[in-house]
């Protein structure tokens, strides 16, 4: 048995493993905010918290209902964007409405992927990333915004080609398909995976349920492994120059502040180390504010800009907050 045979049949018996995990959870019949938190980091939460999550109180938890509102929308995109690059369909009807005005996804298709690891990672982060959905929306009831117009199309003026060009990735009135294979796929989610890393922790502060905070908590390690997972196939694809472009692109629209790092060898001989994990001085992961996080993904370095790049209308939601 291949090496590559190994790995993929490792990744097998984690998929099942978890699938059995999921098909446990819904015997129960649905979930409290509380059980969820516990299905994503291993514990339970107390029965009062529970209640609180169940039925947020007005005044006291507002902000935090506005802060799971605001990386359910994040989340939808991610959504979108993987489940099509890896199944071809996008997230079911029953996971879109709520308040406010529920948009379309434009564009996205599956990708014709060649490498079987990328694909393994694919439909993994994807799963991942519909459970997310999924989770914040049982987690916020009634309270759960609708999805908002998302881009994740192939257009020369959509989202993904507007970011690509800010780049250099692709010239004046081209288009950057993220579908087209393998190595499209891995720059287009290296777009997505560091933002939100940076979004959870820079929101993470301002949670006051300690419920959610664990919620929270456990999204950011999510998707810290995911985004640790992409920068290590891009550098084993030796693709480490089109990220430093891209990082440079996304500094450029969240203000002076050096927020962010491509991939690049550090140092020489015995000395020499990767760059993977993008920290600062102290080890740590950067922080965004919402309103940095949305300059990015509405790819405008105006702040207070309330739309536009992969939100065409917009997120759903308080706008004072959205603009922080």
């Amino acid at each position: 048995m291949s090496k590559n045979d190994q790995i993929m049949d490792a990744l097998d018996a984690r998929v099942e493993r978890r699938n059995e995990r999921r098909n446990l959870f819904k015997l129960g019949g649905g979930f409290a905010v509380g059980a969820i938190g516990g299905a994503v980091l291993g514990a339970c939460s107390s029965s009062s918290d529970t209640a609180v999550a169940q039925n947020p109180p007005a005044g006291a938890v507002n902000l935090d209902v506005e802060i799971l509102n605001f990386a359910l929308q994040l989340e939808y995109l991610e959504a979108q964007f993987y489940s099509y690059a890896a199944f071809g369909t996008g997230l079911p009807q029953s996971s879109l409405s709520g308040t406010g005005t529920q948009g379309a996804v434009i564009g996205g298709r599956q990708v014709n992927f060649t490498d079987p690891l990328v694909r393994r990672y694919a439909n993994e982060i994807a799963n991942d990333e519909i459970a997310h959905v999924t989770f914040l929306r049982t987690a916020l009831g009634s309270a759960a915004v609708a999805q908002p117009a998302i881009d994740v199309g192939t257009s020369p003026t959509g989202a993904f080609s507007n970011a690509a060009r800010a780049a250099g990735l692709v010239g004046p009135g081209q288009a950057f398909d993220p579908y087209l294979n393998d190595n499209n796929f891995l720059l287009g989610a290296f777009i997505f995976e560091d933002v939100g890393v940076t979004a959870y922790k820079g929101a993470s502060p301002l949670v006051t349920s300690k419920v959610f905070l664990e919620a929270a908590a456990g999204l950011l390690a999510v998707e810290a492994y995911h985004a640790g997972l992409v920068r290590t196939v891009l550098t084993a694809k030796g693709l480490e120059t089109p990220t430093l472009a891209i990082s440079n692109a996304r500094d450029s629209l969240d203000g002076a502040s050096d927020l962010d790092q491509g991939i690049t060898a550090t140092g020489t001989g015995n000395a020499a180390a990767s760059n993977i994990v993008p920290t600062d001085a102290n080890g740590l992961a950067y922080s965004r504010s919402v309103g940095q996080v949305l300059n990015i993904v509405y790819l405008n370095a105006v702040a207070g800009t309330t739309a536009g790049g992969f939100f065409p209308s917009g997120l759903n939601g308080p706008a004072a907050f959205r603009t922080t």
